[in-house]
């Protein structure tokens, strides 16, 4: 079980594809859904969310795609998380409210769980995840001198 929502989960699925799996040209969408059998329509909402916080570039034309808009060690999960969340709820409309009692109760508790995390994710850059990625064999080395490359 994950405590992320699936939106926030993709996005950092899709960023961290990105950065393995570019090497100098954009990575399209329809390669990010088929490669991780993500909904391709809600993956492309959320691409472009991520491309106006800045967190990615979209290049246009027959071999676009998407590419990294930062160096990796610039983007933290964190930032990645409160994108996609911006997203949903931007999706959603206004989310339904709990009775009043029970919201005074849950809120407060709701919102320091939500501060630690974001602490956590915070202290999490793209390039410490895209590491530990390699590390693991999801990738290989291919320009140690750039940001942008694996």
């Amino acid at each position: 079980m994950t405590l992320l929502p699936r939106s926030a989960h993709f996005a950092i699925l899709a960023v961290l594809d990105i950065a393995l799996h570019a090497r100098g040209r954009p990575v399209s969408s329809k390669e990010l859904a088929a490669r991780h059998d993500l909904p391709p329509r809600r993956l492309e909402g959320l691409l472009q969310a991520l491309v106006r916080a800045g967190i990615l570039k979209s290049l246009r034309g027959p071999s676009g795609g998407y590419e990294l808009a930062r160096e990796r060690r610039r983007l933290t999960l964190a930032e990645i998380v409160r994108v996609a969340l911006r997203a949903e709820a931007d999706d959603l409309g206004c989310p339904r409210r709990a009775a009043a009692s029970l919201e005074a109760v849950l809120e407060p508790m709701l919102q320091e769980i939500e501060a630690r995390m974001f602490e956590r994710l915070e202290a999490i850059s793209l390039d410490d995840l895209h590491a530990r990625a390699l590390a693991g064999g999801l990738g290989e080395e291919r320009d140690a001198g750039s940001d942008f490359a694996i």
